[in-house]
């Protein structure tokens, strides 16, 4: 296989570091992201993330709900709730699949919240 016939995943948005405010097993499932984040970086509701969380290592694929506006909410729900605890830093990270030559020029969506608060950095 040629590199022109490969395509690849590469990281197209990312929420570096920001705080696990609820842990919610009894909830349906998902990850609810402040809409204000998931606006900032790009991410469309229903999308597949991987959320890392810092302080465990603990690595897992769910999808994205929205979360109240402003409210810095960051909730892992059903069995991912399992994988963290309040206050755990998480970066929460969506892929997509691409050319090698498109992958080269692409420049991911990157944002840096406040951990503590969950809010953009003015």
């Amino acid at each position: 296989m040629t590199e022109k016939e490969m395509s690849i995943e590469v990281v197209r948005a990312k929420i570096h570091r920001v705080s696990v405010t609820q842990a919610d097993l009894n909830y349906i499932g998902s990850i609810q992201v402040d809409e204000d984040l998931v606006d900032a970086v790009g991410l469309v509701e229903g999308e597949k993330v991987t959320v890392l969380n810092c302080h465990s290592g603990a690595r897992i694929e769910t999808y994205v709900i929205k979360g109240e506006r402003g409210s810095g909410i960051i909730s892992l729900n059903g069995p991912a709730a399992r994988t963290c605890q309040v206050g755990d830093v998480v970066i929460i990270l969506s892929y997509a699949r691409m050319s090698v030559a498109a992958a080269r020029k692409f420049r991911p969506s990157i944002i840096f919240p406040d951990e503590r608060t969950n809010k953009l950095k003015s």
